[in-house]
């Protein structure tokens, strides 16, 4: 594409009111962005009211743009529009493809097989251990994940891809040059520099709440699949699971404890169809191995440790339970119990949670030989 066509391009693409849609709909009826922008209003009318006509009059879109070439000047930092050979083809084939994309980092991962890694902002320790663990062990058969940098699960999933060479893409719900959560701005950092942050707000999009629905349809366009591993019934990553289904993606989900509200949702999800997980080859089993690469057996099992057979950890089990509870199982006082938990959490093999409860945490991942 031409820098004329371009700066065109991203002009109408950033003015407010147009969208993916009206997008298209512009292109289909005038050929080009250019003849967008040089049409009168009695040629636009049937297509954008009032309210975005003005914003076009006003030039914001061309501000905006102007804004968005000069940040593309900078090392690693990429325009991608529908036109371009790399676009994702999975993407562009919804019909509410993004025109245009801020892209951050190795824009190549764009050509990688991707799968979705989504769930609570809320995530308990044993959850973030799982997207942690499924990540990595993904991202080290060649899928890169993507997901939406949120606290949680999400954060958790990047996290576990980043140091793999397929590594992590970032969808992110404000302007690329914005981080949000602000608690992530190291891990969106290191993304930008292992992996690939992707947004379609303009420089500057604060974090409105309607952006990130909008910002799930992208994970879920990218991805071969979408995997949930906690979820409240209310929460945004069953909005990415279903943009899955209804896109054709394979969707999968890991149960939790009855007793744990972030395993609601994907109880739901598994009652209405979707694939129950317990491990990485089950994922792969649904998706598809990559020809290219292969996991040992000690990748897809952890090794079990002396730790595992120590009384404290049979007596928790696998859900959360709080410290009386545990002295009456075994049998202790409160200081022999304390005495016990101090040592295995400082093993990081249990974790404290609120209300004086402990959870057992998941072995850390072997690393594929």
């Amino acid at each position: 594409m031409s820098p004329h066509s371009l700066l065109d391009w991203t002009t109408l693409a950033l003015t407010p009111g147009i969208g993916p849609q009206r997008f298209l709909q512009l292109l289909q009826r005038f050929g080009d962005a250019g003849h967008v922008l040089r049409a009168g209003h009695g040629q636009l009318r049937d297509i954008l009211d009032g309210k975005t006509l003005a914003a076009l009059d006003a030039g914001d879109g061309a501000r905006a743009a102007d804004a968005a070439l000069r940040w593309a000047e900078g090392a690693d930092c990429h325009l991608l529009t529908l036109n371009d050979d790399d676009y994702p083809c999975q993407l562009a084939e919804a019909g509410s493809a993004p025109p245009l994309l801020f892209a951050r980092g190795r824009r190549a991962l764009l050509a990688q097989p991707m799968l979705a890694v989504v769930g609570s902002r809320h995530a308990t320790p044993q959850g973030a251990d799982n997207a942690r663990t499924f990540a990595q062990r993904l991202a080290a058969h060649g899928y890169s994940i993507v997901s939406g940098l949120a606290g949680g699960i999400d954060a958790a999933a990047h996290e576990g891809a980043l140091p793999e060479a397929a590594s992590t893409i970032a969808v992110i719900g404000t302007g690329i040059d914005r981080v949000y959560p602000a608690r992530n701005r190291e891990l969106a950092h290191r993304i930008a520099g292992h992996g690939l942050i992707l947004s379609e707000f303009a420089l500057g999009t604060p974090p409105l709440a309607g952006h990130f629905p909008q910002r799930n349809r992208i994970i879920a366009g990218l991805a071969r699949g979408c995997l949930v591993v906690e979820a409240a019934p209310q929460s945004g990553s069953l909005i990415t699971a279903r943009l899955a289904l209804e896109a054709g993606r394979d969707v999968m989900a890991i149960p939790g404890s009855i007793h744990n509200p972030q395993a609601r949702g994907c109880h739901r999800l598994i009652r209405d169809g979707a694939r129950l997980v317990e491990s990485a080859d089950d994922v792969l089993d649904e998706i598809g191995r990559l020809p290219s690469a292969a996991v040992t057996a000690a990748a897809a099992t952890p090794a079990a440790g002396d730790a595992a057979a120590h009384p404290l950890l049979a007596a928790i089990g696998y859900d959360p339970v709080d410290s009386d509870t545990l002295a009456a199982r075994l049998k202790l006082t409160a200081g022999e119990l304390y005495a016990m938990l101090l040592e295995l959490e400082l093993a990081g093999h249990i974790e404290s949670l609120d209300g004086g409860r402990y959870q057992r945490r998941s072995p850390a991942p072997s690393r594929p030989t």
